[in-house]
């Protein structure tokens, strides 16, 4: 008789996140981030909740790992197979030598993802909820949005030595210029968010940055 195989406790680990992940972002999206609990996601992923507990400690703490897990995972699909000029995918920022082609493939990126239903609703959850937590609004700005503003401050810096931004521009003020109407827009629903606009910011934005005659 074949000796029996022990079962793989990485995976059954692997499993058991996958399904905590998807039970936190379930619920925020369902609930809102107030009345998600740990029993329930606990209960929504048929885990105990000494479980979560053994590798979280708190609900923000697993809502940001699953909701980092999710943004992760699109990014990996949106750019599986689609390279730019650079070899890098389209989640970064591409170099081709035209700031504006590659800012608003960028933009454009982004705006697809913000419109995304699987991940606007637990993003508008954490964003609402990081405004009046500031543990979790310092978490969620640390974590996510200032590895994706480093790629806009090292496009902008390459396009200054290029020539083609003005060398007294700051970058992190400059990269604001193209994500802060794009947010506004989406946060507070005034206008549809599309391509068309994303093009716009990018173009008033960067004739603004460029140098003058």
């Amino acid at each position: 008789m074949a000796p029996t195989k022990a079962p793989d406790s990485s995976r059954r680990s692997d499993r058991s996140r996958r399904a905590i992940h998807d039970a936190a972002l379930a619920l925020v999206t369902e609930v809102g981030y107030r009345r998600t609990t740990i029993e329930g996601i606990a209960a929504r992923a048929g885990v105990g909740k000494q479980t979560i507990y053994r590798w979280w400690p708190s609900k923000a703490a697993v809502l940001m790992d699953a909701f980092l897990d999710l943004a992760g995972r699109t990014a990996e699909d949106a750019g599986a197979g689609d390279t730019g000029e650079s070899g890098e995918g389209v989640q970064g920022i591409p170099d081709t030598g035209d700031l504006v082609a590659d800012l608003k493939l960028v933009l454009r990126a982004t705006v697809d993802e913000l419109n995304d239903p699987a991940l606007e609703a637990p993003t508008r959850a954490l964003t609402a909820e990081g405004i009046v937590d500031a543990k979790l609004g310092a978490a969620f700005v640390h974590q996510l949005l200032d590895p994706q503003l480093a790629l806009y401050v090292t496009r902008l810096r390459a396009a200054q030595e290029a020539g083609h931004v003005r060398a007294d521009v700051d970058p992190r003020i400059a990269l604001e210029l193209l994500i802060g109407p794009l947010m506004h827009r989406w946060l507070l629903r005034t206008l549809p968010l599309t391509h068309a606009y994303a093009d716009e910011i990018v173009d008033y934005a960067v004739g603004g940055l460029a140098p003058r005659p």
